[in-house]
């Protein structure tokens, strides 16, 4: 692995005689906020987003609370379901044609790590569990899934806290689903947040003090991984969290990540990861985001609000109340930012 090394050019850039200060963001302003969770202090972690294409405005987010569950919102921000379920972290979801799987990673055994699957009725905006499976060793954190454009097939990404990153195959076609572990990757330190390009097959994870890496997603793939942006304190500041696709074409687009440091998000230009911009969410009639975990966007109609495309944002500091989720338009992002 090359982390060492990327480490070590990050070290050798912080020896100077000054901090670095972080590029300045322009405000882009919240739209709608959901109900906020039940469980206190850091609770709220990881958004998903299903687009309902027939009704985009009956659209669903899906958003962990750690302590306690998952919670179903409506694209006002009203809860409509919640499913107890024991620390569960990071989450995803796929649509594959017409059945909606979401998986979590689930930390409540910090010793195994472990996937909970569940299948998102979408008339019902519930969850109903289908069970956990068991990853391998170590506490799970960070989870993201791909599904392989040549066969449909379907993967997950569980990222484990010590930046182990499990491949898993998930089989959901016997009377109950199997989830087998494929590969494993290393990273040096904490790792979190990941996300796939279906496009590509390129899964892109961060490592929070160090920055983004860019692995190939197939299970026959090398296991190494290419550096492709820093954490610097200029235009992404630790810890790096969230990540997130905006993708347009056949390869390009933008991949977003939480500049969790500085209470801004970065975004850097597919496919050659270069440096595009950030902002940071506030200045409307909802409070903004603070102290940021996950992060979720999808591009398309989502209805009147959202007609280009929809990011949700955890908010660390939702106070008075307890943590939520924050929704922001993407073409007020792209206005913000002077986007093509």
């Amino acid at each position: 692995m090359r982390a060492l090394p990327f480490a070590a050019v990050l070290l050798a850039g912080c020896a100077t005689t000054s901090a670095p200060v972080a590029v300045e963001a322009p405000m882009v302003a919240a739209t709608a906020e959901t109900d906020p969770v039940d469980t206190a202090a850091d609770a709220a972690d990881d958004p998903a987003i299903w687009r309902n294409a027939s009704d985009p405005a009956k659209s669903l987010v899906i958003g962990t609370d750690k302590k306690a569950g998952i919670h179903v919102y409506s694209l006002t921000g009203k809860r409509l379901s919640f499913t107890p379920a024991a620390r569960l972290n990071n989450v995803d979801l796929r649509d594959l044609g017409g059945r909606v799987i979401a998986a979590a990673s689930d930390r409540a055994d910090v010793n195994t790590a472990h996937v909970s699957l569940f299948t998102l009725d979408t008339a019902a905006a519930k969850l109903v569990p289908l069970g956990r499976f068991s990853v391998g060793p170590g506490e799970a954190y960070g989870m993201c899934l791909w599904t392989r454009a040549r066969d449909h097939a379907l993967f997950g990404f569980v990222v484990l806290k010590d930046g182990r990153i499990d491949q898993v195959a998930i089989d959901l076609l016997g009377a109950s689903p199997k989830v087998t572990t494929v590969r494993s990757m290393k990273l040096a330190t904490q790792s979190e947040g990941c996300v796939v390009d279906d496009r590509t097959g390129q899964l892109y994870v961060a490592e929070e003090d160090v920055g983004l890496w860019r692995f190939d997603a197939d299970p026959s793939a090398p296991v190494t991984g290419t550096p492709i942006a820093k954490v610097d304190g200029k235009t992404l500041v630790a810890d790096a969290e969230g990540l997130a696709l905006a993708p347009s074409g056949r390869t390009g687009g933008y991949l977003v990540v939480s500049s969790q440091g500085d209470n801004a998000y970065t975004l850097y230009r597919l496919p050659g990861v270069t440096y595009a911009g950030r902002f940071r969410i506030g200045g409307g009639g909802i409070d903004g985001t603070s102290d940021t975990d996950g992060i979720d966007l999808m591009l398309g109609d989502f209805g009147p609000a959202y007609p280009g495309g929809l990011l949700v944002a955890q908010d660390g500091d939702n106070a008075p109340a307890t943590q939520n989720f924050k929704y922001v338009g993407w073409d007020a992002v792209r206005r913000a930012l002077k986007l093509r």
